[in-house]
């Protein structure tokens, strides 16, 4: 078995292959792919094979997936162009004769209002239409994108948003890398499936507030805005407004509950307890 991932360089893309490596897949048979050369040369010196593939590039990843058997489609991070460039994978591995795809997802991204799931719906509509066999995990949040919280809540004491009373089911971005590892290495017991996978406890933002505190060793409250108020304080912090109405729709769909679901799926997966926030954030600071 022979495996290829795209955004190999990325966060989760390393973790992946450095949890291949450590469940004793050999070297040789993983291909650690990415945009950017230059940045493959950490992977490289782990013993795997790098080449380059953009996305935007089909004959890139042509070349890229030769030989492989299984493709982890890790989802681009330009939101508006995942689409055309998640169909130019889905293409190309059809022409390289890979017989497997393991795409990350986003939450219920067939039946959800997440403002990010548009895009991850209309992918796996396109992984549907290409016959290749697939699997789809639905990674819900990750800990490590409450990190920039702690610079400001070091410095003020306060986390805000316009979150009401909504939840958050969380888990690292190691709990998910091992979740597609644990897929990628058989890739036979997952055909098919269609993973929602998140942290095993849903947190509310004052307890995120409570867990900086604890970390930080001082007091930090959560202050809940209204969505007007939130926008207008984003905006003076820099923002753009694109940016910061993208940020105050996320927090609608925390309010609305599209990111409290704990199914234990990814558990089950890992073998394991997911990541407690706490723990991640205290790894951060």
């Amino acid at each position: 078995m022979s495996v290829v991932i795209t955004g190999a360089t990325g966060h989760l893309g390393r973790l992946v292959v450095a949890d291949l490596l450590a469940q004793g897949l050999p070297a040789d048979r993983i291909t650690a792919t990415g945009r950017d050369a230059g940045r493959l040369a950490a992977l490289a010196a782990t013993g795997v094979r790098t080449a380059r593939a953009d996305l935007d590039d089909p004959e890139s990843l042509k070349a890229a997936f030769q030989g492989a058997d299984t493709l982890l489609l890790i989802s681009g991070s330009e939101v508006g162009r995942r689409v055309p460039q998640h169909t130019n994978a889905v293409r190309a591995a059809q022409e390289a004769g890979i017989g497997h795809i393991v795409y990350t997802s986003a939450p219920r991204a067939d039946d959800t209002t997440l403002v990010l799931a548009p895009e991850h719906k209309a992918t796996e509509e396109v992984l549907a239409a290409s016959g290749v066999p697939a699997t789809i995990l639905r990674n819900g949040w990750y800990n490590e994108n409450y990190g920039q919280q702690l610079d400001r809540a070091r410095e003020s004491g306060v986390v805000t948003g316009s979150v009401g009373g909504g939840k958050v089911a969380s888990a690292s971005r190691q709990d998910y890398a091992e979740a597609a590892s644990a897929v990628l290495r058989a890739p036979e017991a997952h055909a098919g499936a269609v993973y929602e996978l998140s942290g095993d406890t849903a947190w509310t933002y004052p307890e995120l507030a409570r867990d900086l505190g604890e970390v930080l060793g001082r007091e930090v409250v959560y202050r809940d805005l209204t969505p007007e108020e939130h926008l207008a304080a984003l905006t003076a912090a820099g923002l753009d407004e694109g940016t910061a109405g993208f940020v105050v729709a996320l927090d609608a769909n925390i309010r609305d509950g599209e990111l409290e679901a704990a199914g234990g799926e990814l558990s089950r997966l890992i073998g394991r307890p997911t990541t407690p926030l706490a723990e991640t954030l205290r790894a951060l600071a």
